[in-house]
């Protein structure tokens, strides 16, 4: 897996995870609530695979040697 996911995209999906889970677990919210799953593992592990089908990148590019 190459990284995908850049540093602002990363903690918005993180926050956007939790919030939504905390949500569900304290019942404000419906069972649909644990779709923040998805954000919050794809910005914990910086790859989104609907990233890599649409090719973008939100990470900066590195420098080659």
């Amino acid at each position: 897996m190459k990284v995908n996911v850049g540093g602002v995209d990363r903690i918005m999906r993180i926050a956007v995870g939790l919030i939504l889970i905390g949500l569900t677990l304290a019942g404000q919210i419906g069972v649909w609530g644990w779709i923040g799953v998805a954000p919050l593992l794809t910005g914990v592990f910086k790859f989104c695979p609907a990233y890599t089908l649409f090719g973008i990148k939100t990470c900066p590019m590195q420098k080659q040697k």
